[in-house]
This record gives structure tokens, C-alpha cells and sequence, in this order.
């Protein structure tokens, strides 16, 4: 299948700085796609070039199968990491105008901003000034501001950055609703539990290069290391047995045992010895965090 966004061997430096090396990735029509790296990988760099701000050195960017162009702009929906809004227009007038600079009606624009305000319980600041909201009020009308006008592509650069974590998850739900409805979406972030809840697919990016890239499931099972939770029924603590499996620290809020299985050892034989010794209340794999997956890829090739 043809994907929405490829990004075709892409290279941009700036004053002798190489941002970015040959990149490449692929985003599926109707993904949410993670942008994941540490701090000046190039993310951002990428972002700006998806975006039509600034243009690759080398390389291309197509969407849809055909190179982008700066009339594609106005199907998108940018959130940059630098927030920006009119302080001094009125929260309603403020999201009404950003719609009609993204083509739409007036009318629409309206019923979109009553819409999205009752979404995000900000109806009754709907004639305040921006500036009399909080911080996190204005961060929702930034978002609204980038999807009033329903664009194909959802571009957010760190957009849980300042959110508290209720405010985080309703910004999730929004979303997921827009994937569902058709958008495909990328998003650069650091929060590593937000793309285990809601992306698909991840490239990682670090020294100007990707250097991971795939399913987030696919990439979690394929750095697993054999580790099984085991839960026991009673005090009996479990006892080694260096041919089947060791014992490995467990989460400190954790009520369950965690085993390494020995090599060429499968979870059923240590099962199957378990129950022969112990009352067991239940056992799964642990498979590793894309945090501890992030730091560890990134450390390895900082070793390299």
C-alpha cells in the first residue's frame, strides 16, 4: 500500500550542522505515527520540511505519491512545540479567524468553535480574551486552532508538554477520535507512555539518522529478554533453579516474581516445573517499555 507521507532520502544541514542524514520513513494513510529521538536528533528539522517552512537540501517529501508542495499547507494542521496565539482577540473570534485562514466558510468556522469549545468544557470563555485563560486553557485552543479545519495530515510537535494528566488524557482521546475519523497523524514527543497507548508506528531518530524504526508491538516483542511475572499463592518465596530460569528484580510495587528464562528454556517448561512446586495465581511476559527501549538504542549507538 501506497503510504500518505514519504520522506525519501532527505538531507538538511544548516552552518555545518547536518540535521539531517538521508532520512527516510513511511506513514501509513490513517496512522498515528511517533517521531521519537532526544533532543537536537532532528525532529524538529523534519517537521519543518513535512511542513513546507523550510526545504530539504536532498532528498523529497511526497504525499500522497506526488511531491508536496506549499499548496498543501493548507491540509494540514501544524502544532509546533512554540505555542502561539493573538492575546488580546477573544478566545471564540480567535479560532473562528484561524478557520477562515484555513479555508473555511464562516458559518462552519462557527459550528466548529462551538463544537470543539463544549468539547473541551471552554464554552463559557468563548468571549474572554486569551489572555485571561491559564496556561492549559490556551494550550486547547492552540489545538483547536490546528484541527478547526479537519486536515488529511495532523502534525504536533511535543503536544502533552505542559498538559497536567487529566488534561493529557482527554487530549489523547482527541486524538485517537481524529484517527478514527480519517486523519493520519505524526507526532514528535518524549513522552514514551503516550506512544504505547496511541501510536502504531515509530521511527526513532538520533544523530541526524534513524536508527529504529517499525511497529510498536513488532519492536517491543523484538527486545524482549525472556522475562516472565509470576504471581504465587501464600509467603513461599520462589526458589532458583539456574537450569530452567534466574530470578530478576521486580518493581518495587510489584507482588509478583520476575524470572529470566535460561537460553533455549520456553515459558511453558518453567511453568510447567512451577506448578509442580507452587500454587500459581497467574503468570505473562514482560515486555520491555518503549522508555527503556528509546534510552537503551540511543546509548548503544552513542557507544558505537
Amino acid at each position: 500500500m501506497q503510504p500518505f507521507i514519504e520522506v525519501k532520502d532527505v538531507v538538511k544541514q544548516y552552518d555545518g550542522h547536518l540535521a539531517l542524514d538521508h532520512v527516510s520513513l513511511n506513514v501509513p494513510r490513517g496512522c498515528i505515527y511517533g517521531l521519537l529521538g532526544p533532543n537536537g536528533a532532528g525532529k524538529t528539522s523534519l517537521i519543518r520540511i513535512i511542513n513546507q517552512i523550510t526545504h530539504p537540501d536532498e532528498g523529497e517529501v511526497l504525499l500522497d505519491g506526488r511531491p508536496m508542495t506549499e499548496d498543501d499547507v493548507i491540509h494540514l494542521g501544524y502544532l509546533p512545540e512554540e505555542r502561539g496565539l493573538y492575546k488580546k482577540m477573544k478566545v471564540g473570534e480567535h479560532i473562528v479567524y484561524i478557520g477562515r485562514l484555513k479555508g473555511m466558510t464562516k458559518a462552519d468556522a462557527v459550528a466548529a468553535m462551538h463544537e470543539w469549545l463544549e468539547r473541551f468544557d471552554l464554552t463559557e470563555w468563548r468571549d474572554k480574551k486569551v489572555e485571561a485563560l491559564s496556561k492549559g486553557m490556551q494550550q486547547k485552543v492552540q489545538f483547536i486552532n490546528t484541527v478547526i479545519h479537519r486536515p488529511q495530515l495532523l502534525i504536533f510537535d511535543e503536544p502533552f508538554s505542559g498538559f497536567d494528566p487529566v488534561n493529557a488524557d482527554q487530549l489523547k482521546v482527541e486524538i485517537l477520535r481524529l484517527r478514527d475519523e480519517g486523519a493520519t497523524i505524526l507526532f514528535s514527543t518524549h513522552n514514551m507512555e503516550s506512544v504505547e497507548e496511541i501510536c502504531e508506528q515509530i521511527s526513532l531518530i538520533n544523530h541526524a539518522r534513524v536508527v529504529l524504526e517499525g511497529n510498536v508491538d513488532e519492536i517491543r516483542h523484538s527486545h524482549k529478554q525472556n522475562i516472565i511475572a509470576v504471581g504465587i499463592e501464600g509467603k513461599m518465596p520462589l526458589a532458583p533453579d539456574e537450569a530452567l530460569y534466574t530470578i530478576v528484580p521486580a518493581p518495587a510495587d510489584s507482588r509478583e516474581t520476575y524470572v529470566k528464562l535460561a537460553d533455549g528454556v520456553s515459558a511453558r517448561d518453567v511453568i510447567q516445573r512451577l506448578n509442580e512446586r507452587y500454587t500459581l495465581t497467574g503468570f505473562h511476559e514482560i515486555l520491555p517499555s518503549m522508555h527503556d527501549i528509546f534510552v537503551n538504542t540511543v546509548k548503544a549507538q552513542s557507544h558505537e
